[in-house]
């Protein structure tokens, strides 16, 4: 009941976070229109329309024109963010699952657990990752499944550092030690005691991991390392900015992907911030 209340509390001081509420109403409505619109209007983002042209530019029929090969740009548009936000969300929840389990054995077992897994992190967290990321990827090869596993798997180490810490000092509580007293066995006392209290940071950094793992597809994807022709993405729609005479002469090609990218990206980090002042209302006053 009292956790019950708890959520409920953090939802009512999230509900007063204007921004954060719309925010989260942009991202909703933006996954919405990507989930509906190809099958409600039919787009197809490989046909090519030979009489319209190539770099045909914005009218009626193609509310964005043409690619290099007749493509519609803005079918390309909306199918692509499938792919973005998919490997997104689906490179978060994955660092999610390696991260906490992960977190948690190391804080609550401590000695030896505590020692491997914290150096792996570490190990994990020196090198460049945008570079350990393209090394993998091209070693892996360019496929949306690949994209998630070699993002997720890289990205589990912040996850596990905040689960590590909660779970610190969530272990030294006087109710862990009575369940421990009373016989409760480690998994029992990890999932239903401790896990609870050590993962409320998690969702606050979840937005903010998929917001990195979307720029990190998009980078790749830019590349030519990521998504790649004839599978649209977001990331390799602005690969044609890449051209100067793209870049300068048809700003209609590359601009809208660029903008998708940084209003979802924003949004995430504004949902991300609004959902740490709901679960943890002190920081609110300590950060002002």
């Amino acid at each position: 009941m009292d956790r019950r209340r708890a959520v409920y509390g953090a939802w009512l001081r999230l509900r007063r976070d204007r921004r954060a509420m719309a925010c989260l109403a942009i991202l909703l409505a933006e996954t919405l229109l990507v989930v509906l619109l190809p099958p409600l209007m039919g787009l197809e983002p490989n046909y090519c329309d030979l009489e319209a042209g190539f770099w045909a530019a914005p009218s009626g029929t193609h509310w964005l024109g043409t690619d290099d090969v007749g493509r519609d740009l803005f079918a390309r548009l909306v199918c692509g963010g499938r792919i973005s936000l998919l490997v997104g969300f689906a490179a978060a929840g994955l660092s999610v699952a390696v991260g906490v389990p992960l977190g948690l054995i190391a804080g609550y077992r401590r000695g030896t657990w505590e020692f491997w897994i914290m150096r792996l992190a570490d190990l994990f967290q020196t090198f460049p990752s945008i570079v350990l990321v393209l090394c993998l990827v091209a070693l892996v090869g360019p496929s949306v499944v690949n994209l998630i596993l070699v993002i997720g798997l890289l990205g589990w180490t912040g996850i596990a550092r905040l689960v590590y810490g909660n779970t610190l000092s969530v272990r030294e509580q006087e109710y862990i030690v009575a369940v421990q007293a009373l016989g409760g066995s480690t998994a029992t006392i990890l999932r239903r005691n401790v896990l609870p209290n050590a993962v409320s940071p998690v969702w606050a950094a979840l937005p903010l991991r998929v917001g990195r793992a979307i720029l990190s597809e998009s980078s790749l994807s830019f590349l030519g390392v990521g998504i790649r022709t004839p599978q649209a993405s977001w990331g390799n729609l602005i690969q044609y900015a890449s051209g100067l005479s793209v870049l300068t002469g048809r700003p209609w090609v590359w601009l809208p992907p660029g903008l998708c990218i940084v209003l979802t990206v924003l949004c995430l980090q504004f949902v991300g911030d609004g959902l740490r002042d709901a679960m943890d209302p002190r920081h609110r006053f300590i950060s002002h």
